[in-house]
């Protein structure tokens, strides 16, 4: 299918797709490896309210040498500014009030991923 008729077809489907130009790596953390990503071509891709990213590129493969993250010490997390938009995405993922959301947020040291599951698993 011709290229312009495709993004023509998607623009009015509502989805919107973006070149992200200069971008220099991108990295992929997983337990124990980094799965690192040189000389990439980002697209991003909204549509639905969720935003999606294709990534391709030369992939390495690099031991990780950071440890897993620190939990956020108790007193920080009444402290810790959670954007709107986090709030939001947690929201949309699990169904919960944006107290909640705001709560599961803190408790995760403001990692939505880490919210997300939390919430899932409760």
């Amino acid at each position: 299918m011709n290229p312009k008729l495709m993004k023509k077809a998607m623009k009015k489907m509502g989805i919107n797709v973006e070149e992200l130009p200069d971008v220099n790596e991108v990295i992929i953390k997983c337990s124990g490896k980094d799965l690192v990503i040189l000389n990439p071509q980002v697209t991003r891709i909204t549509g639905a309210g969720q935003e999606s990213f294709q990534v391709t590129g030369e992939v390495q493969e690099r031991t990780s040498t950071e440890s897993s993250p620190q939990p956020v010490a108790a007193e920080n997390l009444m402290n810790l500014e959670i954007p709107v938009e986090d709030i939001k995405l947690v929201c949309s993922q699990t169904g919960v009030s944006e107290e909640e959301a705001e709560e599961a947020l803190r408790l995760a040291g403001g990692n939505i991923a880490q919210a997300i599951i939390n919430l899932k698993t409760r």
